[in-house]
């Protein structure tokens, strides 16, 4: 059970930032889509506005998922000191 415990808390930060880069890319697919080729101002200022959206997403989940990855040793070294005790 312990095993599963420290899998489960060491995959799931990085996890979470997966997780929101893919709902990013659905969200600059479903909504931003392809830029158009000649807009009018306002649907430049859809597209602009949906696609910061999107940014967002992208970097808030790379961020996170940078986070997962350089906490993973840390929590290796807890759980492996509190298997020895």
């Amino acid at each position: 059970m312990n095993r599963m415990k420290r899998s489960i808390t060491t995959i799931g930060l990085p996890a979470l930032g997966v997780l929101i880069v893919l709902t990013g890319f659905v969200y600059d697919v479903l909504f931003a889509g392809i830029p158009y080729q000649d807009p009018t101002p306002e649907l430049q200022a859809r597209y602009d506005l949906h696609s910061g959206v999107a940014n967002v997403f992208y970097m808030s989940g790379g961020i996170v998922l940078l986070i997962g990855l350089l906490v993973i040793p840390f929590i290796w070294r807890r759980t492996r000191k509190e298997e020895c005790l």
